[in-house]
Formats: structure tokens, C-alpha cells, sequence
């Protein structure tokens, strides 16, 4: 299922593109996102309560809108990759990547043989059941997204060689796993973390990658906009609803 246009050359021409994150499991939730414009939605199977009984609805949903949809998977393990990109993911969000040994197993899970190792399979819902087979197979590494995430110490201090492995497309920083890994939790805005970010978003300049990441505060955007980021999430599905739910009641107990 070849997306309408190519944002994986718009996020590699470091465009700014936003989405937001889907962990409820919802395909009611999904679809909101996409219709609500955001470029890329990105549905959480690391964290979220989703599974593979509920990804197929959740595409279905995206689908009829001009989002994109990314799956996390919940860890860097090859069966995970053919399964969600199977099914019609546009594009895998990688947790935990550390090293450059990491970021080449998860490309490499991304791609078909020659250029990887992902199982090759004729007849699912990302070829068109079998009606587009050939093109997907020639042409899907053009356009399928990996997006690596940075969450440990020893991730940031391998950014150049993680952002050189051909591939990766987004260094995308998990920023509460990465602050509390670095044993600052919650500490975003502090000297430390700020530098993180900035050596982060410097590799990705110098590789020809783009900078992401996810934050909660709307507040938090401009900065990231100022240190180089140009792939960034706002927030998710249950923090719009727990936030929007606890707004009705203050009003009404006011």
C-alpha cells in the first residue's frame, strides 16, 4: 500500500512534520488524529495496550485520511518488523536502539532481501493482496520510514555512527526514557538534557537525517524547533482525553 505522496523524502529534506501518538488501542482515536491533519500518527505497541488484534483496525482507520501511520514495536526483534509491515505500516518507530550495531539490525529488518532480511510474502494487506507485489517489493525501501529512538546515554554518545548507518531516517528522542537513563528524570528544560538534545540533532544535520522527538507541553515546541528538530510529536489520544475529560469536570464541579 504505497502512501499517496512520500513523506519520508519530506522528512529527509528535514521539512517540519508533525504527529502525535496513539495508545489507547483505538481505531476511533486513530482516525480522529488523521483526520485532524496531523502528517504522521504514530500507534504505540511499546507501551500502549494495542496488539496485532486491534493494529489491522487502527490502519483501516488511518487509512482513509492523509496521515501516515507509524507503529512502535515494543522491542529491536526482526519478527516484530515483517508483522506491522505486513499489515500495512508506512513506517516502525524503534525503541532502545544504543548502538550502530542495533540501528543496521533494524534496517536490515525493515528491507527485503538483498538489501535486508525481512520475509517476503506475496499476498498480504501492504502488497494489495498480491496486485502489487513487484512495485512494493522494488520500491518500498524509498518510502517506509525508520525511525530510531534514542533513550540511553550510550545511544547519544554513538550519535554519529547510529545517524550514518544507512537507513535511518529519523534519531528520534524518547525523552522521558532518556532522562531518566541519564538520571536527571523529568529534567527536559536543565543544561544537561538541552545538550543531549543538541548533540542529537547535530549528528542527524551532519548525516543527512532528521531530528525527532515527542513532547507534552506544547510550550516545549518552539525550543525544539530552535535546536534542529524538524520530526515532532505532540502528546497522545489518552492525554487529549484525560485532559479534555478533566476540563469538563472542573467546569461542571466550578
Amino acid at each position: 500500500m504505497k502512501p499517496s505522496g512520500n513523506l519520508r523524502a519530506r522528512v529527509l529534506a528535514r521539512e517540519w512534520v508533525v504527529g502525535t501518538f496513539i495508545n489507547l488501542g483505538s481505531p476511533m482515536t486513530a482516525e480522529i488524529a488523521g483526520l485532524a491533519g496531523f502528517d504522521w500518527v504514530l500507534i504505540d505497541h511499546e507501551h500502549g495496550p494495542g496488539g496485532e488484534e486491534t493494529l489491522l483496525h487502527q490502519l483501516h482507520a488511518v487509512s482513509g485520511t492523509s496521515a501516515v501511520p507509524i507503529v512502535r514495536i515494543a522491542f529491536n526483534e526482526t519478527p516484530r518488523f515483517k508483522r506491522v509491515l505486513d499489515v500495512g505500516a508506512h513506517g516502525v518507530m524503534i525503541p532502545l536502539v544504543s548502538s550502530a550495531a542495533d540501528a543496521r539490525a533494524a534496517v536490515a529488518a525493515m528491507r527485503y532481501p538483498p538489501r535486508g532480511i525481512r520475509g517476503v510474502a506475496k499476498f498480504h494487506r501492504s502488497v494489495g493482496f498480491g496486485a502489487d507485489f513487484d512495485d512494493y517489493y522494488q520500491h518500498a525501501h524509498e518510502w517506509l520510514i525508520s525511525v530510531i529512538q534514542i533513550e540511553t546515554p550510550e545511544a547519544v554518545s554513538a550519535i554519529d555512527e547510529i545517524a550514518a548507518v544507512d537507513g535511518v531516517d529519523v534519531l528520534f528522542v524518547g525523552p522521558t526514557d532518556l532522562s531518566y537513563n541519564m538520571g536527571i528524570p523529568d529534567q527536559l528544560e536543565g543544561e544537561e538534557f538541552t545538550a543531549a538534545l543538541r548533540k542529537v540533532s547535530e549528528a542527524a544535520k551532519r548525516h543527512g537525517k532528521a531530528a525527532g522527538a515527542l513532547v507534552h507541553s506544547p510550550a516545549l515546541v518552539p525550543r525544539l524547533k530552535e535546536l534542529g528538530y524538524t520530526f515532532v510529536a505532540l502528546g497522545s489520544d489518552g492525554g487529549a482525553v484525560r485532559a479534555g475529560l478533566t476540563s469538563f469536570l472542573k467546569a461542571l464541579r466550578a
